[in-house]
């Protein structure tokens, strides 16, 4: 019987010993290697763990299409070009709300089709460069190929006929146009001025950190302060007032943050966590040697994002090289102050790590372990509902909710775009561009003020007759 399962993988692809955690697919004929030598390609491996999930998803649904219309189709572009339309239609009849394929999918985004195929074509691309599969292609889709044999053709076609590719009819001019495009083509995206930026309400954020971060304490001689979560109040104070993405203070290392005594506050530097330099102890090339060989772990950008270490990183912009860190830039520069105050609080009633488990992170939850992303989340969240609020992206409520916060708190205090830039850590000043954009609270003052405006007008020229 056929079959498509996600599975996690350890690759090895020389005798030096080093696996490669990677998401795999299991079928019928047992591992599909291909994806897993292409996922693990050097190029590939600089891209996130998310991204690689992804990629899964888009082949593993390639492959149930297939399966799921055995024998239908002899050629990759009809294949293709059906796929793509299952994507966006769906796979069940409207009427009855019956699918004789059993695959029962429900209509996708054109953003979301878009990126499936993106990642389809990507595979394929480089499957059709790979000499050593080009020996193992087998008649087109036909049912006695096994997977990793349709994958090939799927290639082989791309390449020997340019499937994938729509020439027009004057091919030079296209060609110096760069007009070539895809002819199995994802829906068309609507234009859109982006989504709207949600931000945490500036009216409620000291209503979070005074009443929201709070914990009990069962010791009957405890103080008000063994009521405060010093560590969520931290945390969120690194969003709000930072500008972090909630992922990034997972990433810290107690050595990451230090105290200057000229500014007499905190400096806090996230280095990158795979590349950044090992600044305060000798003999390591970067963080994830450091992490290796003194604690055997991998960076927790590296683990796959099933694992509960997982915390994610965007690449952001960083300062003083490849090897090197972000730098919260704390707006308005009080918040500064705020912060190490927390987090000294937080220090002193932080659980260590066990001698039998240590690990560099300052984050700890109540094993000393390293907090989680997760963790965090179900924290916020909880947080959010204590001061009476609902906890939604939409609303602006949730951890990302912050980051917006921050970034047009600066907009709004007309710094300067080079330098809110910097504060953000942005490789492209394009990016700051959603926390410009009104909501619809702000399109309502400024209509107000538009209103008033007018009225001024109108009586000045009424004055005037």
């Amino acid at each position: 019987m056929a079959f498509a399962l996600n599975i996690n993988t350890r690759y090895i692809n020389d005798d030096t010993g080093r696996e490669i955690e990677l998401p795999g697919i299991w079928t019928q004929d047992g591992v599909l290697i291909s994806h897993l030598r292409y996922l693990a390609s050097s190029r590939k491996q600089k891209l996130s763990p998310s991204w690689r999930e992804r990629s899964r998803y888009a082949i593993k649904l390639l492959l149930d299409y297939i399966r799921a219309n055995e024998g239908l189709f002899d050629k990759a572009l009809p294949l293709l070009d059906s796929f793509v339309l299952a994507l966006r239609m769906g796979t069940i009849n409207v009427e009855t709300q019956t699918d004789p394929s059993g695959l029962y999918w429900l209509p996708k985004s054109a953003e979301v089709e878009h990126t499936l195929l993106g990642h389809i074509t990507s595979y394929t691309d480089w499957l059709a460069e790979e000499p050593a599969y080009k020996a193992r292609r087998a008649n087109p889709l036909v049912r006695a190929t096994t997977d990793e044999e349709r994958m090939n053709w799927c290639a082989y076609y791309h390449k020997k006929s340019n499937a994938f590719l729509n020439h027009l009819p004057d091919y030079e001019n296209a060609a110096k146009a760069n007009a070539l495009a895809r002819m199995v083509q994802a829906a068309r995206r609507s234009k859109s001025h982006g989504r709207d930026a949600k931000r945490f309400p500036e009216s409620e954020i000291h209503n979070l950190l005074t009443n929201g971060w709070v914990r009990s304490c069962a010791d009957p001689k405890a103080s008000p302060d063994d009521f405060i979560d010093w560590k969520g109040k931290a945390i969120t104070i690194l969003m709000h007032y930072g500008g972090l993405r909630k992922s990034e203070p997972f990433h810290l290392y107690l050595s990451d943050i230090i105290y200057d005594p000229e500014l007499k506050e905190l400096i806090v530097r996230i280095w990158h966590p795979v590349d950044g330099r090992v600044e305060f102890e000798e003999g390591y090339s970067n963080r994830r040697d450091y992490l290796n060989r003194k604690f055997r772990m991998e960076p927790r950008n590296r683990l796959g994002k099933n694992l509960a270490l997982h915390a994610g990183w965007k690449n952001p912009l960083l300062k003083n090289g490849a090897d090197g860190y972000i730098e919260v830039a704390f707006f308005p520069l009080t918040a500064a102050k705020l912060f190490m105050e927390s987090y000294l609080m937080y220090l002193k009633h932080r659980v260590n790590p066990p001698l039998t488990a240590s690990h560099p992170y300052a984050f700890t939850n109540t094993e000393g372990e390293p907090e989680t992303v997760k963790n965090f989340n179900r924290q916020h969240i909880a947080a959010v509902e204590r001061i009476g609020l609902q906890h939604a992206k939409r609303v602006g409520t949730s951890e990302h909710g912050h980051r917006h916060a921050y970034g047009y708190r600066l907009e709004e205090g007309e710094v300067a775009p080079t330098v809110i830039q910097k504060a953000l850590h942005q490789k492209s000043r394009s990016s700051q561009e959603v926390y410009k954009e009104p909501n619809a609270k702000d399109m309502r003052d400024a209509f107000r003020k538009g209103e008033r405006v007018l009225e001024e007008k109108r009586r000045k020229e009424q004055s005037d007759e």
